[in-house]
């Protein structure tokens, strides 16, 4: 019940334990492109570069970055939280000269600041976290798109943390490059980046397109300029994944099964109504942690639907309440980095433990854990204020 990684759903774990196939065999190309349709549902789009990048979330951002910078590029990386840096670490390492704009964690940023930085720094690459997990805040992108496109720069943003369990709408928001991990609210083990890309950016990407010498055709020559990295060249994944099937790596195929049953889950279960039962559950948590008498972090008008920050009590050991949670109750919650490490505790209602089971079996027991480590708390305030908005939830479905 922390941050994520969290329990995969047992539809996932049942999936990955089907037997390999060859990534030339025919079943195994359909099995790739019915992802990827699986996932343009999945991000609200209809781009044709839509695909999975093998590896953990990190090596999504990394492929997106890295493929569409050049070295000197000007790139803007508004920071609201630990990931944001990483999205700065990240394009410096791919030569960018990084523009830096931040706001105290546990806000967020206006788009007036956002187009303020943009007409100062001129960026050719807007980069943002959509959740960070670090803060809980959930930074509002419906906007940004526009006002990237009116000073033509390319967006892109992480939704590793969001996608799932809150509105992501690649198209209508005018995101340019999405990527994604399994390991959150998609309800799988980490180990896959399902990422998407829109002809701008691919365009981009193309442009610096270059062919492996042992796979080159009579002719072809080698591009002057290529993207720096060769596992994560989003213009080789692009012919990988697309009708040429041009080799490129043996594909992840456990991964791949599991991805493609995180998106037949949600595709099922209906985006809207995915979105709602983590608004329901987070709002339940969040409910009953206050009741608990628990301060929260942030501003709660942008926390995201699947993550609460509660603020460690005084005289509270952090750490030893998550161990006794961990070790007496089998239940994990998250701490946080940085400026909020040792002063928050960050629970998680994501994906498949997005449940009210698992909502009040965790309320239940961080009470007696708090209580046992001297903490002044009502009993049974926690269960009772979040069975109020369960409660609540059930007259207004009745209506």
């Amino acid at each position: 019940m922390g941050p994520g990684p969290i329990n995969a759903d047992p539809r996932v774990l049942r999936a990955m334990a089907a037997q390999l196939v060859g990534q030339y065999d025919p079943a195994m190309t359909g099995y790739m492109t019915e992802t990827q349709a699986l996932y343009r549902t999945v991000f609200g789009t209809t781009n044709e570069h839509t695909l999975l990048v093998d590896g953990t979330a990190r090596a999504g951002i990394e492929a997106a970055l890295v493929s569409l910078i050049e070295p000197g590029d000007r790139v803007l990386v508004p920071i609201f939280g630990r990931f944001g840096h990483l999205l700065r670490e990240i394009a410096e390492r791919a030569g960018a000269e990084v523009h830096v704009r931040e706001v105290p964690w546990g806000q967020v940023f206006t788009p007036t600041a956002i187009e303020q930085a943009i007409t100062e720094t001129r960026p050719k690459l807007l980069a943002i976290v959509h959740g960070d997990t670090s803060t809980t805040m959930m930074q509002p992108l419906d906007e940004l798109g526009e006002i990237c496109a009116r000073h033509g720069v390319l967006f892109y943003t992480d939704v590793t943390a969001s996608l799932g369990s809150n509105t992501v709408q690649t198209d209508a928001w005018g995101l340019d490059a999405v990527t994604a991990g399994l390991q959150k609210c998609l309800a799988g083990p980490s180990g896959s980046a399902p990422s998407t890309f829109s002809p701008r950016a691919a365009g981009v990407i193309n442009a610096r397109r270059s062919i492996e010498a042992g796979l080159r055709e009579p002719g072809e020559v080698a591009n002057a300029n290529p993207i720096r990295s060769n596992y994560f060249d989003l213009s080789m994944l692009f012919d990988y994944w697309g009708p040429k099937r041009l080799n490129h790596h043996t594909e992840a195929t456990t991964m791949l099964y599991g991805a493609r049953e995180c998106a037949r889950l949600l595709v099922d279960e209906g985006l809207p109504q995915a979105v709602a039962r983590h608004r329901r559950h987070g709002a339940a948590m969040l409910a009953g942690v206050q009741g608990l008498g628990l301060d929260t972090f942030g501003d709660l008008g942008h926390k995201m639907n699947n993550v609460v920050a509660v603020v460690i009590p005084d005289g509270v050991n952090g750490d030893s309440v998550r161990g006794a949670l961990l070790n007496d109750f089998g239940i994990e919650i998250g701490t946080s980095f940085g400026p909020l490490h040792g002063k928050i505790w960050r629970i998680g209602t994501m994906g498949y433990n997005a449940r009210q089971d698992t909502v009040l079996t965790t309320l239940a027991a961080l009470e007696q854990v708090l209580r046992r480590a001297g903490a002044s708390v009502v009993g049974g305030s926690g269960v009772g204020a979040a069975y109020d908005v369960y409660a609540d939830n059930a007259r207004q479905d009745a209506l």
